[in-house]
This record gives structure tokens, sequence and C-alpha cells, in this order.
């Protein structure tokens, strides 16, 4: 068990399936409160039902204030879960990519950072993905955006752990979610092959706050494709254009 979370109010969102509800069944066990978060309200009040939380259905950036009162009146964790990862490239998937992947990052913290910097303690979970340390061939809204969210969370991190703020940013790869499913060929080449359960990116969480580690990787493997990248960009972005090009050659 983990003390850090016994007992504490926490917030899941996107957590009507995948990753974010098995992090609300895993911060239930651990003793946790937990607020259930969804667009779809049927899907949230399952998986509240099931871990004996409260569903709170609903944008995920703006039940800040009804998922507090739900919890007695302190969110202690808020697990920036809630993602989308729609194909194409137009200037509204664009618009909705920024909006779910990053802004929405941004005005839960605006909103919750007041009470935490006020009382001392606060924990926000950011689920990224690897491709906001690396990138994903065919989505760059998907890409860009999670490069976003990645930045946000490192800024939050710098900026306020001294004051009590903690902040883990969970980069895996492939997931075996209805996201993977939708990920088309793209995903079936570079994700499914060493795509792992939501519960294993649970358990990295826990592992993470255990050892107040920022950066969680489920996929160990992605520490060294980020060195690699950074150390010599040139060979990556050839080693990955030749994955586009094999993909293409696919389609």
């Amino acid at each position: 068990m983990v003390e850090a979370v016994r007992g504490a109010g926490v917030v899941v969102t996107g957590a009507g399936g995948g990753i974010g509800a098995a992090l609300a069944r895993r911060f239930a066990a651990e003793g946790a409160r937990v607020v259930v978060n969804d667009l779809d309200a049927d899907r949230a009040k399952a998986v509240a039902e099931e871990v004996g939380g409260i569903a709170v259905p609903g944008d995920a950036s703006a039940i800040i204030g009804e998922a507090r009162e739900a919890l007695g009146g302190t969110v202690d964790v808020y697990c920036a879960n809630a993602g989308v990862a729609s194909g194409g490239s137009g200037e509204p998937v664009w618009a909705l990519a920024w909006d779910v992947n990053v802004m929405a990052h941004v005005r839960a913290a605006d909103a919750l950072l007041p009470d935490w910097l006020e009382r001392g303690s606060g924990r926000f979970v950011s689920t990224v993905s690897a491709a906001g340390l690396l990138t994903m061939i065919g989505a760059a809204p998907y890409s860009v955006t999670k490069h976003g969210a990645y930045a946000f969370a490192e800024w939050l991190s710098l900026t306020y752990r001294h004051r009590g703020i903690k902040v883990h940013a969970i980069c895996p790869q492939g997931v075996r979610t209805d996201m993977l499913d939708a990920s088309g060929t793209a995903g079936d080449l570079v994700l499914k092959p060493t795509a792992i359960e939501p519960a294993d990116v649970a358990d990295a969480l826990f592992e993470g706050i255990a050892q107040d580690r920022f950066l969680i990787l489920p996929h160990p493997e992605v520490a060294g494709y980020y060195q690699a990248r950074a150390g010599n960009p040139e060979r990556w972005l050839s080693t990955m254009n030749h994955i586009q090009q094999k993909w293409e050659a696919a389609e």
C-alpha cells in the first residue's frame, strides 16, 4: 500500500474505461476516495459503482468544483487522463486536440493550484504518452499536443515542487484500450507488438509515487529511445522515417 494516497480525495478524468478506469480501480484499492469522471455518464457511473466511488460526468476541466464538493471540500490528487487521438489533420482536429490534451490540463491546474499552494500539498498526474517524448507516425495533432502536455507537467513540477506540489507524467507506448484499437495500421505497426494492459500503467504510476518520481515509463525501453533522440537527432529521425516508409508501403 502507498500511504501517500490512503484516504486522499482523487479525481480521475476519462475514467470510463482504459487507463482511467485502471487508475480509478488502483486508487480505490489503495484506500483513496475516488471521483470517476467521463464524458459518457453511463460508463462513469459503472466504474464508480465498481470501485465504490462517485461519478461526476462531464467536461474534464469543468468539474473541479463539483468533484471537490463530492469529496468533502478537498481534491488531493487530480489525474488528467482524458485525451483524444483523432485521425486527420484539419483545423477542427487540431483545435480539439489542443483543448483536450493540453488546455484541459491548464484549466484544471488553474482551478486546483490556489488551494494546493495555500495548504502546501497536492498531486497532479498527467497521462501523456511516449509520443510526448518521441512522436507518433501519422498523428501530428496527437504527437504535438502530447509534447505540450508533457511540457506543461514538467513546468508545473519545476515551478512548484518546493511548495509541496507533486507532479507525475505517465508516458506509455501502446496500451490495450479502445484508443489503441482505433489507431489503425500505424498502431498495428508501432504500438501493438509491445502493448501492455491498463493495469500495468497503474502499477507503474504507483511505483513512481512510492519513489517520488516525475517521469513514469510503463515501457522502460522508452528511456533509451528518448536518450537516442536527444543524443543523435539525425539518426533518430532517419530511423523514424524508415518506419514511416514501412507504414506507407503497408497502407
